[in-house]
C-alpha cells in the first residue's frame, strides 16, 4: 500500500509546530483542514497559509469530546474523507507536585490525553473507510526521564499517556491498515521554548536546540512510513539519551 497524504486533518494549528505543519503538508501537495480553539487566531492562520482552495479552519476545543466529533465531521465534510490525523494539540504547564490543583491536572488531562483519544476515536472510521492511514500523535521528550529543576509531572502524566495509547493503537489498527506514530519533541523553537531558547542549547548533544521544521519533517516522514507503526519518534538533537 503507497500511503497516501491528500487529506490531512491536524489539531492546535493556529500556531507553532502544528501550523509549520500544515505549511509542510500543504507544500507537499495535501489539502489540509486546521484546528484551534480561538477563531479570529485560527482565521489569521488560514489567511496566513494563502492557500485558500485547499485550507479549511475549524475552530473546536478537543477536550471536549462533543466539540471533537464536530471537529471531525466538519474537516471530512470540507475534505471528503481523510488520510491522515495529527493530533498535534496540547498544553503546557510546569507546576510543582504539591503546587498542582485538581483543576491543573484536570485541565491537562482533558486536552492533551482525553483530546487525543476522542478526536481519534471519531477519525477512525473514516480512516478504515479509506483504506487505512496515519495518526499521527504529540508526546514529549521528557515523558521519557525526571527532572529536579523541571517540575512537569502533570503534563508527563498527560504526555506518557499519550505514548501508551500510540502503542495500543498501533496493535489494535493495524488489522486495518492504519499505523499510530508518536512524535516527541525536545526543546523546540515555539513559544512555549521562552523568550531565549538557545540558552539551553549547550545540553543537547547536537548543539542547537529544535526548529519547527524538524518536526515537520518528522511528521511527513511518519505519514509516508508504510513500514512503520507502534514507535514513539523522540525529536529531540539526542537530549533524551545524552547530554
Amino acid at each position: 500500500m503507497v500511503a497516501r497524504i491528500d487529506r490531512v486533518l491536524i489539531t492546535g494549528a493556529s500556531s507553532g509546530i502544528g501550523f509549520d505543519m500544515a505549511q509542510r503538508f500543504l507544500a507537499a501537495g495535501s489539502r489540509v483542514a486546521i484546528n484551534g480553539r480561538d477563531t479570529e487566531k485560527l482565521a489569521r492562520a488560514q489567511r496566513a497559509l494563502a492557500h485558500d482552495d485547499r485550507v479549511v479552519a475549524v475552530p473546536a476545543d478537543v477536550s471536549k469530546v462533543d466539540e471533537a466529533r464536530r471537529l471531525v465531521s466538519h474537516a471530512l465534510e470540507a475534505l471528503g474523507g481523510l488520510d491522515v490525523l495529527v493530533n498535534n494539540a496540547g498544553i503546557f504547564a510546569a507546576k510543582p507536585l504539591l503546587q498542582t490543583a485538581e483543576s491543573d491536572f484536570d485541565q491537562l488531562i482533558a486536552t492533551n490525553l482525553k483530546g487525543t483519544y476522542f478526536v481519534t476515536q471519531a477519525a477512525v472510521p473514516h480512516l478504515i473507510a479509506a483504506g487505512g492511514g496515519a495518526v499521527i500523535n504529540l508526546g514529549a521528550a521528557l515523558a521519557f526521564q525526571g527532572k529536579r529543576r523541571l517540575s512537569v509531572s502533570a503534563v508527563m502524566a498527560s504526555k506518557g499517556g499519550v505514548h501508551a495509547l500510540t502503542v495500543a493503537w498501533a496493535a489494535e489498527l493495524a488489522p486495518h491498515a492504519i499505523r499510530v506514530n508518536t512524535l516527541a519533541p525536545g526543546i523546540i523553537r515555539t513559544a512555549l521554548a521562552g523568550d531565549n531558547p538557545d540558552a539551553r542549547s549547550g545540553i543537547v548533544p547536537l548543539g542547537r536546540i529544535g526548529e519547527v521544521r524538524d518536526t515537520s519533517e518528522a511528521a511527513l516522514y511518519l505519514a509516508r512510513a508504510d513500514f512503520v507503526t507502534g514507535t514513539v519518534l523522540e525529536v529531540d538533537g539526542g537530549y533524551s539519551h545524552g547530554r
